[in-house]
């Protein structure tokens, strides 16, 4: 396999803010790819740069073998677009919606129809697109980018706003999308998500990039504690910290008393003795840890 998407040292500067600020990674065929940061992280306007939406101030981007810009129309036909914020044309149902993208690229009308019930949206084509769910307004625009059967898919925050039962839905279908063979990019502060459905991710805060590499490599290279907690009341905190050992903490917020440790096996075998095993819960590092480690907690509007 090849690398379908190539970006070397790429910079976009408004003002003072350096939106992004020499960001280099490349994306292979088939591969699902994450870009994750906060808010105001430059995500969004990178891959506006990849999807030659936007102008880059320097630095190259390839996709598919091509430069982006300016906009070059032998690879709209072969790149799919969702946009994190859609707009659909008043009044249009759902079937009308995407017949009308479908023909912007001569796709037939049947094909655009079959589209639907691939997203699950069959029972929904009669419907204005006003009056779809968000999870349902989600499906039709990708729907929409999907189309004209793209190499490559990019989808910039598809999840925001929806519930979790809507979010794990589309998560099902952005599998689908993948496994079918196609390349997809994807942004979002979910990490959740991108734990559960990217080969690989970029981390990004302040334009750049800070980390890249699978979501489990990265969890892995983490130094951070097992976190073991049990019903307060269960194990005093004294007696917790008896268990945990030097170097371990234990804390008790009232509903939990749990226990930082590097050794977890030790200290699971020291409460399977005290018959202490029911209802305990064992957490290891994730994706948002590594996430909160390079960015920090602070919020950010």
């Amino acid at each position: 396999m090849g690398s379908t998407i190539i970006v070397n040292d790429l910079r976009k500067h408004y003002g003072q803010v350096r939106a992004v600020d020499g960001v280099s990674f490349s994306v292979e065929e088939g591969e699902f790819f994450g870009i994750l940061g906060p808010n105001g992280a430059g995500k969004t306007t990178t891959l506006e740069i990849v999807e030659g939406l936007r102008e880059a101030d320097s630095g190259t981007v390839e996709v598919l073998g091509m430069r982006p810009w300016p906009r070059n129309a032998k690879l709209l036909t072969r790149i799919g677009v969702q946009l994190q914020a859609t707009s659909f044309f008043e009044r249009l149902t759902a079937r009308e919606q995407i017949r009308t993208f479908a023909s912007l690229y001569g796709v037939a009308p049947k094909k655009a129809d079959d589209m639907l019930g691939q997203v699950g949206l069959e029972d929904k084509a009669d419907t204005p697109a006003e009056r779809l769910s968000g999870g349902q307004g989600q499906r039709l625009s990708i729907a929409c980018a999907l189309v004209h059967d793209p190499d490559i898919v990019f989808l910039d925050e598809p999840s925001a706003a929806l519930d979790p039962q809507a979010r794990r839905n589309l998560w099902d279908l952005l599998r689908q999308i993948n496994e079918s063979g196609r390349t997809v990019v994807l942004t979002t502060h979910y990490m959740d998500e991108a734990e559960s459905l990217c080969d690989r991710v970029a981390i990004m805060d302040d334009g750049r990039i800070l980390e890249l590499g699978p979501p489990a490599s990265l969890v892995r290279g983490l130094e951070s504690v097992t976190r073991i907690s049990l019903e307060t009341g269960t194990l005093s905190v004294e007696s917790a910290a008896e268990i945990a050992g030097p170097g371990a903490s234990v804390d008790d917020d009232g509903v939990s008393v749990t226990i930082g440790t590097d050794d977890p096996a030790r200290v699971l075998t020291a409460l399977a003795e005290r018959n202490l095993l029911t209802g305990i819960q064992v957490r290891g590092a994730t994706l948002e840890d590594v996430f909160l480690n390079l960015t920090g907690r602070e919020y950010r509007a």
